[in-house]
């Protein structure tokens, strides 16, 4: 099983779901109603966002990955590291944006997994994977891209644990918790570097 956290193109950010015979929102088909109340709010349109690229590895210019591990070690690290609200704002969104927010914005919107949507600013998280990254001392050979399902990969088919029987630290001690510390980097990176959201799907 597993969830995917992938990126979302501009067709899909701008394109609006359809509310069910209750009344409520859910964006199966795109995150236009996200997009809409955060323009509400207040918040860019982002009308650069790119279109949505193809799965290539390597390319830079999409990002999926599947999230299979446990995530006892990696929340176990967070509150190690970080306060209770920063664990809140790195672990608990399902949408991240590539603007700074002072504080996560909750939207009565569902996602894929929650009743609602929680979006949160890609700098801060960003700010908050590093710090972990430098605390685990994640190698640099982790990979720099996640266009098709390169940290899941990496860490799953053996050149972690390869790598972890040399490079010894504290992020060779937990491959699971060592995943999830690059997948929040890497996803904050990307959408960063891109100008494109990542969401679960």
């Amino acid at each position: 099983m597993g969830i995917y956290l992938v990126s979302v193109g501009a067709s899909e950010w701008f394109s609006e779901g359809e509310a069910d015979e209750d009344g409520e929102v859910e964006d199966e088909d795109g995150f236009g109603t996200v997009a809409a109340a955060l323009r509400d709010r207040g918040l860019p349109p982002f009308t650069a966002l790119p279109e949505a690229a193809p799965f290539v590895r390597g390319s830079g210019l999409a990002f999926e990955e599947k999230l299979v591990p446990p995530m006892d070690g990696f929340v176990a690290l967070c509150e190690a590291h970080l306060s209770p609200a920063e664990t809140d704002l790195l672990c608990g969104w399902t949408v991240l944006v590539p603007v700074s927010l002072d504080e996560e914005v909750t939207l009565p919107v569902a996602s894929g997994y929650t009743d609602q949507t929680v979006v949160a600013g890609a700098p801060q998280v960003l700010a908050l994977a590093e710090r972990l990254a430098e605390a685990v001392g994640l190698p640099a050979a982790v990979p720099a891209t996640s266009d098709n399902l390169e940290l899941t990969t990496w860490f799953r088919d053996g050149a972690a644990k390869d790598l972890a029987a040399t490079r010894l630290g504290p992020w060779a001690d937990d491959l699971d918790t060592a995943f999830y510390v690059a997948v929040y980097l890497r996803a904050a990176q990307f959408v960063l570097r891109r100008g494109s959201p990542v969401a679960y799907s």
